[in-house]
């Protein structure tokens, strides 16, 4: 089962496909003391930095940096977060990539693999309002094949703003809903953290979008704005055969709703509870219409079970 979930938002640029305080001149000469390259403008957390070229050879391994300390909470393993971020890499004055030009913080669940690995173990511990440098081994990067404009075998210096982060829970909460239209699928409603079950009927998909509740929470409400961390499965109406799934690779999915293509998930997401399931029926017109997706053929009607965790 390959997942799709790179069909279902607009791209971003580089991480997302692989993956508080004073901040002075003085902070700038104890980082390349240190051995990591200054910032030598746009210190202060939130403001887009500049960074110098490393000097000398780089580490052979990674090095985190705290340039100011916020007073949130540790980041852990499993955390929705959203930081600022830009990176560059070490034999260069041009970063390769930045969140701050785009205005848009970069959502990930850290240590899903969603992005590098040097990112995954580097921010582990931080709190919620630091910024730190970051220097990156190839290996913890884009390795010997690097990833264009990132030369191979690059070591990377990234500047990351840790700007929120949410513990997720296992599953969906809330009140159960009925499920009685007989012609339409019905949904699990165990909260224990594995998939829940979806019955596909026999008969005709329907011709509209269905975004209904199986699980009614009392979670603030989703805007289009939001960025939505979910477990999902997601199968084809004919045929009931699963197409995708966060369960099976244990990593959820954050979806910037801003980015979503996918027209039918949009639609059924927004204006649904935090911490609810919902069951969506997603008609060709609003999926992938008469163009096939990888195993998803053209004219497909799709079906999502989906667990909405936390809201960004």
């Amino acid at each position: 089962m390959r997942r799709i979930a790179g069909l279902l938002i607009a791209p971003l640029l580089l991480l997302s496909a692989v993956a508080c305080g004073s901040d002075d001149k003085a902070s700038d000469s104890a980082s390349t003391e240190k051995g990591f390259p200054a910032i030598t403008a746009g210190a202060k957390f939130g403001e887009k930095p500049t960074l110098e070229k490393g000097e000398g050879d780089p580490p052979k391994e990674l090095k985190t940096d705290v340039i100011s300390e916020g007073d949130g909470v540790k980041l852990k393993t499993g955390d929705a977060i959203q930081v600022n971020y830009l990176g560059q890499a070490w034999d260069s004055t041009q970063p390769f990539d930045n969140s701050f030009d785009r205005k848009q913080p970069f959502d990930l669940t850290l240590g899903a693999g969603m992005v590098i690995q040097g990112w995954d173990k580097g921010l582990v511990g931080q709190k919620v309002g630091s910024r730190v440098e970051l220097v990156i081994p190839p290996e913890l990067g884009y390795g010997e094949q690097g990833q264009d404009p990132i030369k191979p075998n690059a070591t990377l210096v990234f500047v990351v703003d840790i700007v929120n982060a949410t513990e997720l829970p296992a599953s969906a909460e809330g009140s159960e809903v009925a499920q009685d239209n007989i012609d339409l699928p019905k949904v699990g409603t165990k909260t224990d953290g594995k998939a829940p079950t979806v019955t596909i009927p026999k008969s005709d998909p329907p011709k509209k979008l269905v975004s209904n509740y199986i699980l009614e929470s009392k979670g603030e409400v989703i805007k289009e704005t939001d960025s939505v961390v979910v477990n999902y499965v997601g199968l084809l109406w004919k045929g009931s055969k699963a197409f995708d799934s966060t369960y099976q690779t244990g990593k959820t999915q954050t979806f910037p709703l801003a980015q979503v293509t996918l027209k039918g998930l949009k639609s059924g997401l927004v204006g649904k509870k935090v911490g609810s399931r919902v069951l969506l029926v997603i008609p060709p017109d609003q999926a992938f219409g008469n163009e096939a997706q990888q195993s998803i053929p053209a004219k497909s009607t799709l079906v999502f079970a989906v667990d909405l965790l936390a809201k960004m």
